[in-house]
């Protein structure tokens, strides 16, 4: 029963995608906002929901490996495999802005925590609010962007093909409601196939919990480079990383201190140098192609087998 469960869930996240793709494309081209500023504001925030569930649920319930390895491990597997799959199907090309701007701000965002775990080896309730706030900034760098983009684009009198306003919200509220319940039936199937090998806390969060929390993010990018979307996909990762360590690990910290173990140190190192390598690619030419794909999915397999036999 468990696997039909797991069936149903992917269902839901693939359809869920689909339209909430769909809706969001549309309100980039109404608004005349690029796709890439909606991917990483709307569309980032409503695939990383389920990190936010479960790294919240699980500092409440004092299972902090579970709340810092779900964050981390889902970015690591966002920056990775969804990158590394989405480029598989279509180039990922990124303006010099992006490079300059956000995707340096996602490696600040990973030393930020490093620092602040590292420090004390626990985020403390200081920490937590630090965070939210540094989001609270990134958000309004965001919405001034939106605004900015939009007065330039004014003059832009080209018709879109656009739904309408009443189907967008249809599309996108109930894209995200898919969303979050495929992807809650996932990682519940998941964790009690995991549980039934006698997996840890932190080994079920690095992998079953954060590969079933970032399925969203796997599915609508995968669906946006499809669509020929590549903004929005590039978008929605790097949104997605900086709303899980700011907004998620900050919420759960600020609730309740979070211990930080020598493993989580490890896995924010690995989650630095691979945003490292990912930026020089796309530094190299503008666009992540097939073959650096490939080798950013080899990469993350690497550290599955690490992180399974440490």
């Amino acid at each position: 029963m468990v696997y039909v469960f797991l069936a149903a869930g992917f269902i839901l996240l693939i359809k869920g995608a689909d339209f909430f793709v769909e809706g969001s494309s549309s309100v980039a081209k109404r608004l005349r906002v690029p796709p890439l500023i909606i991917g990483m504001t709307i569309v980032a925030m409503g695939t990383s929901f389920p990190e936010c569930s479960v790294s919240i649920n699980a500092s409440i319930a004092g299972s902090n490996g579970l709340a810092i390895s779900n964050a981390v491990g889902s970015n690591i597997f966002n920056l990775m495999v969804v990158c590394g799959i989405c480029a598989l199907f279509c180039p990922l090309s990124a303006d010099t802005e992006t490079l300059k701007r956000e995707f340096p701000f996602s490696i600040i965002v990973a030393l930020v925590l490093f620092g602040l775990g590292s420090a004390g080896m626990v985020l403390g309730h200081i920490d937590g609010i630090i965070m939210c706030a540094i989001f609270a900034g990134f958000l309004y760098w965001m919405v001034m962007s939106a605004r900015k983009a939009r007065n330039e684009n004014q003059a832009d009198s080209q018709d879109y093909e656009i739904i309408p306003v009443w189907k967008c919200i249809l599309y996108i509220t109930g894209g995200i409601a898919a969303i979050i319940a495929g992807g809650d039936v996932v990682v519940d199937s998941a964790t009690k196939i995991a549980e039934q090998f006698g997996m840890s806390d932190n080994l079920i969060g690095l992998t079953v919990v954060a590969f079933g929390t970032s399925l969203p993010e796997l599915v609508t990018s995968v669906v946006a480079a499809k669509k020929n979307e590549v903004d929005m996909a590039l978008g929605n990762v790097i949104g997605s990383n900086i709303f899980n360590i700011l907004l998620v690990l900050g919420m759960a910290a600020a609730i309740s201190p979070v211990a930080f173990i020598m493993e989580n140190v490890v896995d924010v190192i690995v989650l630095v140098v691979m945003s490292l390598i990912v930026w020089a690619f796309t530094w190299s030419g503008r666009r992540i192609v097939k073959g650096e794909g490939i080798a950013m999915l080899l990469m993350y397999a690497g550290y599955m087998g690490y992180i399974c036999t440490r």
